[in-house]
């Protein structure tokens, strides 16, 4: 019986290669989709690491070793690091360095200041010496090269330093020295080439510090950890960094460093309440790897909300395939069952004879399916990917043997109806009924896509298990349906042929009509075309999703980051290295108050906007924006220099009620740092009151004036102003708290009261439109919006954008210049960026650092893309790729099937009609068109259903990426995406079906 079923295949091997490969169909992608969700796991890793921030590569551990000279001790500190690091060594791969300092004065003029003395283990193998030397004995010291500049130290000089404390008493606010002095011998002064480095840790070293001019840059005091331990000294700030060294943090360590975190969490909090750093307080562990982490575990979740569905699809389309293949030839050899069953054979192996040659074929298939699934997943992975590895595993075939399963039922029950009828029915040549159980599973299949929908619509959107789904059956049971509807209308079309005297179109649609197979082929091509055109959807609004936030979220194809610098100093750099306005933006983000949207500042000028900006789809013309945020030329208020000069007169303050009175300037050329002059307490009577300010050389720009008193109650009186500027009242603006009014020879500066107003008053010259106009996206309608300076800015609305570049929605646009005029703190900023267009020089970093800008970032629209390409949404998506190509191989192969099975007959039937005079053009119409006929049909509806499919399931899949920015992605594909994907299968499987009429042509004589 074994050696003839085995015969049986041999006689029919074409149909047997073609039905095992769909069972292949069938069963790879229940291997694949393991496997390719483990290579998905190691890419979305790998990249995540790769594009991680420095911070997210490191890791410290920090405590305070408290003053110990009250104990009795020599006074030193007897720092333990040793204790602190211990605990770092279950990280494998990671380099430490261990740290301490704490504050001393002495090497600064104003002891507001304070100097970190610190000591950074290997220090001088990341220091670039300028002068001198680096560390060697005890007692040396090296300093920032810009800090010598400063204070006018030179290697070979002796410093006496001392450790201080802050006093915080709001009457002094200094550091006082706490401790004996210690002379230091300047070594030698120090450049950091790579200060954003993983080297240095998170300790901020040379982070700006704040000081009254701005311009005191973070550069520590590095000296040795005994010259620190041998000076007196009060509490020390003690520490360990880790970074991780090459390969730590490599896709195949990152289940084990997960691990050891979890560990080293415990054991720090066990060695922090053990007291484990001596005399030291609370052990503290800093890291953001968890962040890390996490973004590879959301990375991974998407890849599982996604890779299930296309396999599902494709499983059930290929089971459906198998179903139809068989039942077709079933259908083909019924007198072949009718003469097995004549002959007496009993019906075990009457079933055994009919369905082992088809089971003989799938099991090879599904074995076949096995081997290719995990070799497709090597190969993609291989070009795609390639070093990231597939990392093959045997959980990769736990779903295999359900798919089989699947398969050999599917096999059964397509084998099962011709087993079941009576011998006469068997010899008919008519179709054997089964209308009403085809309707009735017609029915269970739209059934159960409702539910799946509503289950998917009431479970929030989650695709997970059964869900996973829902796609496949939403579009099955859709095409489904319409294959139902279609046969009638094949039917009508044939006989309305027949009656106009066409008789091969006639033929051909009643072909189509009374044929039950005919219909299921219909279906399976429908829902191919479905399958794949809801896979070419979720791919294209995806990749334009991507592409939205590499763009519109980078702001610019280029945005530099500048270091701390003034918001005049960035605008002047950016209008001096690009005049002509064709490649360069300065931009800020401003920070605001819990609650409101984000504020982006932007050079508008007259084309800056326009030409270096990425906008957002569908937003007005941004010239028109860029006029409505500056509408008018800016009038700042000047004054010559190099010194500040006030004329005042001031007369009814009450005694022991003075106040004192500020200048806010600017250079005018933009070539130094924005000042707050502290032009003194204002004396009664009229007075010339002078400040030097070395950046006014070429004038200075005016942007307020600040009136400010001690902390008694009822201080008012009133300032005249002379000679500064239009002293028309109307040119200028007051805060709350004061009133302006006109004098004979200046501006009248009426202060009401400073109570409640620990800030003072403003009084600003009137250099913009105010308030100022802004641009908002949605219908939102901010009052006011926190300005530079953070205080309050009122603002009006100009214009509406579907998006922010850079910030998204909700979100709001104002020009920088206007928000620079209004401030009054002249503090720099240290979140200024600088944006640049495709057509910038390959030099613009260079040539803004010549400027005076320090660039500490370069971000590009391309890595940001590059980035998204590697988390988990655009890396599942390539399954979802394949397996649509795959469906469209499928369903070809069913056409080929379906001819061949039917091929005998149909030439049969043809070529009887021929010999009754049919002539040979409606026979080659008949035979050649038939099946082209189901693919012009199933192209159309497949597509509509593709779409239908989508909007009913598509919002599910989490296809917007890892913490997605809040940008307004598309929801749909583009028109010309679904048209050539039409075109695309109307040519693949009309070809296919097209070649299988020609060769049941050349059967009919």
């Amino acid at each position: 019986m074994i050696a003839l079923v085995f015969t049986m295949v041999w006689a029919r091997r074409g149909p047997a290669v073609v039905l095992a490969v769909l069972a292949a169909f069938a069963v790879a992608p229940a291997v694949a989709a393991p496997a390719y969700l483990r290579a998905a796991d190691r890419v979305v890793a790998a990249g995540q690491v790769a594009g991680a921030d420095p911070a997210e590569r490191a890791i410290s551990l920090h405590a305070v070793d408290h003053d110990r000279r009250g104990g009795g001790g020599s006074g030193a500190g007897g720092v333990d690091l040793t204790a602190v690091g211990s605990t770092l060594g279950e990280l494998p791969g990671f380099r430490y360095v261990y740290a301490a300092e704490y504050p001393v004065i002495g090497l600064e003029s104003d002891d507001r200041y304070r100097t970190r003395l610190a000591h950074r283990q290997d220090a001088c193998a990341h220091l670039t010496m300028v002068t001198g030397r680096c560390l060697l004995g005890e007692g040396d010291l090296v300093v920032g090269e810009r800090t010598a500049q400063r204070q006018h130290l030179r290697a070979g000089q002796s410093v006496s330093l001392t450790f201080a404390r802050f006093n915080a008493d709001p009457d002094t606010m200094m550091y006082e020295a706490d401790g004996v002095p210690k002379k230091f011998f300047v070594a030698g002064t120090y450049r950091v080439p790579d200060p954003g480095g993983p080297y240095w840790g998170a300790h901020s070293y040379f982070a700006p510090e704040e000081s009254a001019d701005g311009s005191r840059p973070g550069e520590p005091a590095f000296t040795g950890l005994s010259t620190l331990d041998l000076m007196d000294h009060g509490d020390v700030e003690i520490g360990v960094d880790g970074y991780a060294g090459p390969g730590a943090l490599d896709v195949d360590h990152l289940p084990a460093l997960r691990d050891a975190l979890v560990h080293l969490e415990a054991s720090v909090a066990d060695l922090g309440a053990a007291g484990g750093v001596g005399a030291g307080g609370a052990l503290q562990l800093e890291t953001s790897m968890p962040a890390l982490m996490a973004r590879i575990d959301e990375g991974h979740t998407a890849a599982r909300r996604i890779v299930p569905v296309p396999a599902v699809a494709l499983i059930v389309l290929a089971c459906l395939a198998i179903l139809l293949a068989v039942g077709a030839g079933a259908e083909a050899r019924r007198p072949e069952t009718a003469v097995i069953a004549l002959r007496g054979v009993r019906l075990p192996y009457r079933w055994w004879l009919a369905a082992g040659e088809n089971l003989v074929a799938v099991l090879a298939g599904a074995i076949a399916g096995v081997l290719a699934g995990q070799w497709l997943v090597d190969a993609v992975v291989a070009v795609r990917w390639p070093g990231v590895g597939a990392d093959p595993d045997p959980a990769s075939l736990e779903y295999a043997p359900l798919a089989a399963a699947a398969v050999i039922v599917a096999v059964l029950v397509a084998q099962g109806g011709p087993m079941l009828r009576p011998v006469a029915e068997l010899l008919r040549r008519a179709p054997m009924p089964g209308r009403y159980a085809g309707l009735a599973v017609d029915i269970l299949v739209a059934a159960l896509a409702v539910a799946a929908a509503a289950q998917l619509a009431l479970g929030g959107g989650d695709l997970a298990g059964i869900d996973s789904a829902a796609p496949a059956l939403v579009m099955l049971a859709a095409a489904l349906l319409v294959a139902r509807a279609v046969r009638p209308l094949a039917a009508r079309s044939g006989h309305r042929a027949l009656e106009r005297g066409r008789l091969g179109r006639g033929l051909t649609g009643l072909l189509l009509s009374r044929r039950r197979a005919t219909g299921r082929v219909l279906a399976l091509l429908i829902a191919a075309v479905a399958v794949s055109g809801y896979m070419v959807a979720a791919s294209q609004v995806a990749a334009r999703g991507r592409q939205v936030e590499a763009d519109l979220g980078a702001g610019a194809d280029r945005v530099l980051s500048a270091g701390s610098i003034s918001r005049s100093q960035l605008i002047a750099a950016v209008r001096a290295v690009d005049p002509d306005q064709r490649f360069a933006m300065a931009a800020v983000r401003i920070p605001q108050q819990a609650g409101q949207p984000p504020l982006l500042a932007v050079d508008t000028g007259d084309s800056r906007l326009a030409t270096v900006a990425n906008w957002p789809g569908g937003a007005a013309d941004p010239r028109r924006i860029a006029r409505a945020l500056h509408p008018a030329p800016a009038r700042p208020l000047v004054v010559a220099g190099p010194e500040v000069t006030l004329d005042l007169t001031a007369a009814e303050f009450e005694a022991g009620k003075a106040v004192s009175l500020d200048v806010t300037v600017a250079p005018a050329d933009g070539r130094g740092p924005d000042q707050v002059v502290p032009m003194g307490v204002v004396q009664p009577g009229r007075h010339t009151y002078r400040y030097r300010v070395a950046q006014c050389a070429g004038g200075c720009r005016v942007n307020a004036l600040r009136i400010s008193g001690s902390q008694s109650l009822g201080t008012h009186g009133v300032i005249t102003v002379h000679h500064l500027g239009d002293a028309d009242p109307a040119r200028w603006r007051i805060s709350g708290g004061g009133r302006l009014g006109a004098a004979p020879d200046g501006l009248r500066v009426e202060v009401t009261s400073l109570d409640g107003r620990p800030e003072g008053i403003y009084v600003q010259p009137v250099s913009t439109p105010w308030p100022l106009p802004m641009v908002a996206t949605g219908t939102f309608v901010p009052g006011t919006v926190s300005g530079l300076d953070y205080r309050p800015v009122p603002v009006t609305v100009a214009g509406r954008l579907p998006a922010v570049p850079a910030v998204g929605t909700p979100a709001m646009l104002i020009d920088l210049e206007y928000a620079d005029l209004v401030s009054t703190d002249g503090a720099p900023i240290q979140g200024g960026q600088i944006w640049l267009s495709r057509n910038a020089p390959a030099d613009a970093r260079e040539r803004f650092a010549a400027k005076g800008v320090e660039i500490v970032g370069d971000l590009r629209a391309a890595q940001i893309a590059t980035r998204l390409d590697r988390q988990g949404p655009a890396v599942a998506l390539g399954y979802a790729g394949l397996v649509g190509v795959l469906v469209v191989v499928l369903a070809a192969g069913v056409l080929v099937l379906t001819a061949a099975a039917g091929r005998d007959r149909q030439a049969e039937d043809l070529a009887a009609l021929r010999a009754q005079g049919l002539s040979r053009a409606e026979v080659r119409r008949a035979a050649l068109w038939a099946y082209p006929m189901l693919v012009a049909a199933a192209v159309p509806a497949g597509l509509a259903i593709a779409l239908g499919g989508w909007a009913a399931t598509g919002w599910a899949l989490p296809l917007a990426g890892v913490d997605p920015s809040p940008l307004p992605r598309p929801g749909w594909p583009g028109v010309i995406s679904v048209v050539l994907t039409g075109v695309v299968l109307l040519v693949v499987l009309g070809g296919t079906a097209l070649l299988a009429g020609r060769r049941t042509l050349r059967r009919i004589r």
